[in-house]
């Protein structure tokens, strides 16, 4: 119940502070994530997602994020045993500051949501990805990311980078 009680208080934030705000630029980015897994259980974790972002001013911007992770499960040790592939759909909203007025540049990110397992009776995530990144006036952006999914108790997550292209809408 925790994490229902979070994503729907997360939620509630951004569509406040989206109607609240005066909404000076939209931007619709297409990412690939290539990382490593933190858990023994998985070899790589690759996806792709789609951002959309809306800037409050050069500086501050609120992402909402989807796409899809697949993390490849592997032999645990010398066991004989595979672990099974898990691959969720991520649906979150967060926080982007820019460190430079500009509105390109180095950056910082922090993200909360909920993490869609796509196997039956996998279930719900709760799904947290602090960042920090650097994102060219051209479009492009290249980050750095954690993201951490946590479940009944138990939790694993991933070490990657994102490469992306944003377009203006």
């Amino acid at each position: 119940m925790k994490t229902i009680t979070k994503i729907i208080a997360t939620s509630a934030a951004v569509v406040a502070l989206f109607f609240s705000t005066n909404v000076q630029a939209q931007k619709l980015g297409v990412g690939v994530i290539g990382g490593i897994p933190t858990s023994d259980a998985y070899s790589v974790a690759l996806g792709a997602d789609l951002r959309y972002q809306f800037d409050i001013d050069k500086q501050l911007s609120i992402p909402i994020t989807t796409g899809y992770t697949h993390l490849v499960g592997k032999e645990i040790g010398n066991t004989g045993v595979d672990f099974p592939s898990y691959g969720y759909i991520p649906v979150k909203a967060g926080v982007k500051y820019f460190f430079n007025t500009t509105g390109s540049g180095v950056y910082g990110l922090a993200e909360l949501g909920a993490g869609f397992g796509t196997k039956s009776g996998s279930g719900t995530s709760f799904v947290y990805s602090p960042a920090v990144g650097y994102s060219w006036s051209n479009g492009l952006d290249l980050g750095l990311k954690y993201e951490g999914l946590s479940q009944d108790g138990g939790s694993t997550g991933y070490v990657g980078l994102r490469l992306a292209y944003g377009f203006s809408l």
